[in-house]
C-alpha cells in the first residue's frame, strides 16, 4: 500500500535518529550557546567549558530577569551549556533527544539528565545552581 505521508513520516523519522548518530556534530552544535557565551562576556567571564566555568556562573548577577523575551533563551542557552560540560567531563555521558524531541544528556547508566529544564529553573529563579547539578550528575 502506497501512503505518501508514512514515506514522508519514515525518512523524516530515519533522518533524525541518524542526525543523533553524529556525536561530534551534536555536541558542537549544542555548545554554541551564543547568547549565554556573550552575557557571560559582558560580564567579564570566559566560558571554558569546564565545572569552574559553571560556579562562576552561579555566581553572576542575574541581570536577565529583567528582560522577560531574553529569559528563556537564556535559560535554554544555560541548560545547553551545563550539558556541555557534562558531556565533555563525565565519562560515557552524550546527548541524546528527549521524548519531546529535546536534547538531553544521557549518562553511561542509562539516567537521562534534562539539562535545558534545569537551565530554565536556574535562569528564572537562581536554583537549582548549575555547578550543583553538575557535582549531583557526575557522582553517578
Amino acid at each position: 500500500m502506497n501512503i505518501p505521508f508514512l514515506d514522508n513520516w519514515r525518512r523524516r523519522t530515519t533522518t533524525v535518529t541518524d542526525a543523533w548518530s553524529d556525536t561530534e556534530g551534536v555536541a558542537a552544535l549544542l555548545a554554541e550557546c551564543e547568547l549565554l557565551r556573550d552575557r557571560a562576556q559582558r560580564a567579564g567571564l570566559v566560558l571554558a567549558d569546564t565545572p569552574v566555568s559553571l560556579e562562576a556562573l552561579d555566581q553572576l548577577k542575574p541581570r536577565w530577569r529583567d528582560d522577560p523575551e531574553e529569559l528563556p533563551w537564556l535559560g535554554n542557552d544555560a541548560g545547553l551549556y551545563l550539558g556541555t560540560v557534562i558531556v565533555r567531563c563525565v565519562p560515557g555521558a552524550r546527548w541524546g533527544p528527549g521524548p519531546d524531541g529535546r536534547p538531553v544528556v544521557v549518562m553511561a547508566s542509562g539516567r537521562r539528565v534534562d539539562v535545558t529544564a534545569v537551565g530554565r529553573e536556574w535562569a528564572e529563579a537562581g536554583a537549582p545552581e548549575l555547578s550543583q547539578v553538575f557535582a549531583e550528575v557526575a557522582e553517578t
